[in-house]
């Protein structure tokens, strides 16, 4: 790896924070603005304030990333990112992080030569998935923080695009990107960069013994010092330290600490590299949640990693923090009659400026050393001089305010110098204004939901979790199709075909390695026997499944975000067969969504999160069984954890890497009352998702909602939240 490639990646929630960041020692530093970035509660950066530092940044010689990590609605895409981006982008933003693919087709057509980098929102777990990402012109993919160091390995050899991942700070329970726990209790979504993180909360096993205030899904927070150089070995360029919501002072202890260590590895290539317990200790004073963990890089889960009192240490962080300062060398010649002449060298830049025209003494000449002392006085400035050359030819007097002239006219010579090799304009079509460049893209985004609207009878599909439930849902004759996953498919494909139903396979909803190949040679079989195509719940699936030639059979479930119109198109050029309604827009917000080729789920239980942990294995041990556990939260209300110990489904009875938790909500979502406000939607098809039921229970509840949608029956209420389907999110 060559070693100017290698980046320290510091956060800096406020221009405080992006100071310190690089007084520490930092190569690149992300930041947020006033809108479209993950941590919406950070001071963050307003536009001034943005473009300052874009130029500080490269003052220094360093980059600075902007976070657009958040889901975007229509009209935010269409009237705000355009003019949020572009004086960022014209001061030369050396990245975007993003997580929406409508913001990334968005960035990708209207800023080009913008890298464009992928979050960990994005829940990238995959070399098929990066490789798909850099095929849209992503440059560089933050992977999930789930994945271990084999597998960031193995997706480095087969995608050459940078892969960055965290090195220090906090970690989620969830899959980032997969969680709607915050957002269903309280609208704060964690998508939006609002998360009011209720993981963190007290959480219990419902039946086991009661622990106080015991926190059993709070994560330790993140360390990797002592394996940086694994970290680097496996193919990562950018480590990045998280903590965007805290202080400047953490920021620059934190950033400290890891800059030590990676120049002692980059000067002696790993040989010999080892962490001093002082810096150990120094790191757990600036904080920490119960200690730390090395995160999943080298453990696959498990209760060596969780802070179940959820106690936060904070040491005394000293409020002085690190200045830095480009050393820049110089050359200034005053001559009688003539211009005072000032040359500035720093990098690869020389240049020239002058000054009032040097006077001849006529009593006391001036001497070096007072000449000396009016230019180098740059404090506050972002440079110190490494070396100044001062020639006095002949009897020479200068007024000290024409020095700070000169001295101040070549330090913004050198600024402008560097802000040139940075700044760009965007490339509008000959003859024709920028502006209407913008006109015509926006237009793109129009919606044309139009086409469904009013349409009765839509047909309804059902998801199962059990076998007794799909053969009982299988018989229903106003069932239209079903998505199954594999075991369950191998026992109702051939019933479910006979009676005209149409059968998707379900893949994972948390794709880590390939499909297994009897999966695939199965899925095969059942295509020529009929079967329609997949249900795709990540990024990683639908990639390998369109390697594979099966695109065009997919359908996306919610979990493969389409929040505007630009993420629908996107996806409709991929050609899959549908999508699935966003879970977390408004009915209002929906009815502005091309929703023509979208699917809405009308009953089920909401996956509040998807988790590499595993409750049983944390709060009792690991049994490999698939199967139920409930937790209760502090209020008492107990909420389904399903334990997926085998993923595939296809048969195998020992442990597997790649398992994980879904934790649904605590009740269903149901939109019983809501047919006409649906129907005016444009939808293409309804869901029914059933995972807790049992066959008689799912039966009665499939039957009620038919009788509403397709049979004109009164509604009849029941224990359902609404989701957000009438309040939406902030």
């Amino acid at each position: 790896m060559e070693k100017e490639r290698i980046e320290l990646l510091a956060p800096a929630g406020s221009p405080e924070g992006f100071e310190a960041a690089l007084g520490a020692g930092a190569d690149a530093v992300y930041v947020g603005g006033t809108a479209f970035g993950a941590r919406a509660y950070a001071r963050n950066f307003s536009q001034e304030e943005l473009i300052t530092a874009i130029d500080q940044a490269h003052f220094h010689g360093k980059k600075l990333y902007l976070t657009l990590n958040t889901l975007v609605k229509n009209r935010e895409l269409e009237e705000q990112l355009y003019d949020y981006l572009l004086p960022c982008y014209e001061a030369g933003l050396d990245a975007v992080l993003v997580q929406d693919l409508g913001v990334l087709d968005f960035v990708r057509e209207i800023f080009p030569g913008l890298p464009i980098h992928a979050s960990t929102q994005m829940t990238v777990t995959g070399p098929e998935g990066m490789e798909f990402l850099a095929g849209k012109g992503v440059s560089r993919v933050v992977p999930a923080r789930e994945l271990s160091l084999e597998e960031i390995a193995r997706m480095h050899r087969a995608c050459p695009i940078e892969i960055e991942t965290f090195i220090h700070g906090a970690l989620c329970y969830c899959y980032s990107g997969q969680c709607l726990m915050s957002s269903f209790f309280g609208g704060r979504s964690g998508n939006r960069g609002r998360c009011a993180q209720p993981c963190r909360l007290p959480w219990q096993e419902a039946g086991g013994a009661h622990r106080k205030d015991f926190c059993g899904l709070s994560l330790k927070d993140l360390c990797t010092l002592d394996f940086l150089p694994e970290i680097l070995r496996a193919g990562v360029v950018s480590l990045k330290i998280e903590g965007r919501m805290k202080q400047p002072a953490y920021t620059a202890g934190v950033t400290a600490v890891y800059r030590k260590y990676l120049d002692k590895y980059l000067a002696s290539g790993g040989e010999g590299y080892r962490v001093e317990k002082e810096d150990r200790q120094r790191l757990l004073e600036i904080f920490n949640r119960g200690g730390f963990c090395g995160g999943y890089y080298q453990t696959r889960n498990g209760p060596s990693m969780m802070a179940f009192s959820n106690e936060k240490k904070t040491g005394q962080l000293s409020p002085v923090l690190p200045g830095r300062a480009e050393k820049i060398r110089g050359k200034l010649v005053l001559s009688p009659g003539k211009p005072g002449m000032l040359e500035i060298q720093w990098e690869d830049i020389s240049l020239r400026v002058s000054g009032d025209p040097v006077q001849e003494a006529v009593n006391r000449p001036m001497d070096e050393e007072t000449v000396r002392a009016h230019m180098e006085k740059l404090g506050g400035t972002e440079f110190a001089w490494e070396k100044l050359e001062i020639f006095l030819e002949g009897r020479v007097f200068v007024p000290v305010k024409s020095l700070n002239l000169l001295r101040r006219r070549g330090l913004e010579a050198l600024r402008e110098e560097i802000r040139s090799r940075y700044r760009r304009k965007l490339p509008a079509a000959a003859g024709e204004p920028e502006s209407s460049l913008v006109q015509k893209v926006c237009e793109k985004t129009e919606r044309s939901a139009k086409g469904n609207r009013g349409k009765t009878e839509l047909p309804v599909y059902v998801s199962c979790e059990r076998l007794e439930v799909a053969q009982t849902l299988c018989k229903e004759p106003d069932l239209a199709g079903m998505y199954l996953p594999f075991d369950l498919m191998s026992a109702c494909l051939e019933r479910g075909l006979s009676l005209g139903k149409e059968m998707y396979l379900a893949l994972p909803h948390i794709q880590r390695g390939k499909i297994p190949d009897r999966f695939l040679r199965e899925a095969d079989r059942w295509l020529a026997m009929g079967m329609k195509g997949f249900l795709v719940r990540s990024l990683e699936s639908f990639a390998a499944l369109q390697k594979a030639g099966y695109g065009s059979l997919c359908v996306l479930d919610s979990s493969i975000y389409t929040w505007n119109d630009r993420a629908v198109d996107f996806w409709e050029k991929e050609g899959i067969l549908r999508n699935t309604v966003p879970l977390e827009l408004s009915a209002r917000e929906l009815s502005g969504r091309k929703n023509r080729n979208s699917e809405l789920l009308i009953y089920g239980r909401v996956p509040l999160m998807i988790s590499a942990q595993c409750v049983r294995k944390n709060l009792s041990q690991c049994t490999a069984y698939e199967g139920f556990v409930t937790l209760k939260d502090r209020s008492g209300r107990k909420f389904p954890v399903f334990c997926c110990c085998h993923p595939w489904k296809t048969d195998s009875t020992g442990k597997e890497d790649f398992c994980y938790n879904i934790i649904y909500n605590s009740v269903p979502c149901g939109l019983p009352e809501e047919k006409k406000q649906v129907e005016g939607l444009g939808i293409s098809s309804l869901r029914m998702a059933f995972t807790t039921e049992d066959p008689r229970g799912a039966r009665e509840i499939f039957r009620r909602f038919c009788g509403i949608y397709l049979h004109g029956e009164a509604p009849v209420s029941g224990d359902y939240t609404k989701g957000h389907f009438k309040r939406g999110v902030e």
